[in-house]
């Protein structure tokens, strides 16, 4: 198996600050994307540590159980995350969101913390795998409304699980057995909150339409459109956007 992929991160209209950061290595089979928050840099750093420390992490440890590889790593993370906060006092607080991929043994394991998302593309289907960690999806567990009042909620921003803030953290960790010409995408909010699963999935189907000969080039530019519209649908937030698809 081989994989291609491409990504981007892009400031938004209404930012200062990029504060997300993404890692992207076909060598390794690894991709994440954080989303960070905090005040002053301190979304910055937490997101800056989590590219930093999580691929670093899965490299010295490639002997281990991969489902519970990725879980350690995501928790390597989380330390390395609060530790830099409790030593630094105007950093305290600082969080990021967490999603990654990693694959091996014909299999893609997937950790997600916070509202970082992961999809799966599959036979030209979008389907979402990570659940976000957020009151809105609370509320939706819970009955309050669909999926269309969600967008209208006004703490729909609001988590109730990042990496870093607290000093532990639950990691959702999940595998599935891929297929080729899977495509799997992962993206912080500011594409998922700007852009329609329909127009996500009309998007990189337009980009990858003969799957046998897709290049990276293509998803690139498959990111590429998928940012410009978030940007166009108001660009509210950082955005980030990884694909990577087996071959």
């Amino acid at each position: 198996m081989t994989i291609i992929s491409a990504g981007d991160t892009n400031i938004g209209l209404k930012r200062k600050t990029n504060q997300d950061a993404i890692f992207l290595s076909d060598e390794l089979g690894f991709y994440l994307v954080a989303d960070g928050m905090g005040g002053h840099s301190g979304g910055d750093i937490a997101s800056s540590l989590s590219v930093e420390l999580m691929p670093e992490y899965i490299k010295k440890n490639k002997d281990k159980d991969a489902k519970e590889l990725v879980r350690q790593a995501a928790l390597h993370v989380n330390q390395g995350i609060y530790k830099k906060s409790m030593e630094t006092p105007q950093l305290k607080g600082m969080g990021t969101t967490l999603v990654s991929s990693y694959f091996r043994d014909g299999s893609i394991f997937v950790s997600n913390v916070g509202d970082s998302r992961a999809y799966l593309i599959h036979n030209q289907m979008l389907f979402q795998l990570s659940r976000d960690h957020s009151l809105v999806q609370e509320k939706l567990n819970m009955g309050f409304y669909n999926r269309e009042q969600a967008k209208q909620d006004k703490q729909k921003n609001v988590l109730i699980r990042s990496v870093g803030f607290e000093e532990i953290v639950e990691i959702d960790v999940f595998s599935y057995k891929h297929n080729r010409n899977d495509i799997f995408l992962l993206c912080s909010d500011g594409l998922h909150g700007r852009v329609s699963d329909h127009d996500l999935l009309h998007i990189v189907n337009k980009h990858t339409k003969n799957l046998e000969n897709v290049t990276s080039a293509e998803l690139k530019s498959a990111v590429t459109e998928l940012i410009s519209l978030a940007n166009q649908n108001g660009g509210q937030d950082n955005i980030s956007v990884v694909m990577a698809m087996t071959k």
